[in-house]
C-alpha cells in the first residue's frame, strides 16, 4: 500500500488568492495608426487601411 503526501495544514483563502493574482487577462498593446488614426496592434499592418510603416502593404476595399 502506497502512502500519499498530504499537506499538514489547509491552504488559507488569502494564500490561495495571492498565488492566483498573476492569472489575469492582458490587454493587447494597441496604438493609433499614423495613417488613418484607427486603433491597431503594435508592429502589425493596420486592418482598416492596410498601411504599415508609411507604406501600403495590403489593399483594403
Amino acid at each position: 500500500m502506497a502512502l500519499m503526501a498530504v499537506p499538514a495544514r489547509k491552504t488559507s483563502k488569502t494564500r490561495k488568492r495571492l498565488r492566483r493574482t498573476h492569472y489575469k487577462l492582458q490587454v493587447p498593446g494597441l496604438s493609433a495608426c499614423p495613417n488613418c488614426g484607427e486603433l491597431r496592434k503594435s508592429h502589425r499592418v493596420c486592418p482598416s487601411c492596410g498601411y504599415y510603416d508609411g507604406k501600403e502593404v495590403v489593399k483594403v476595399k
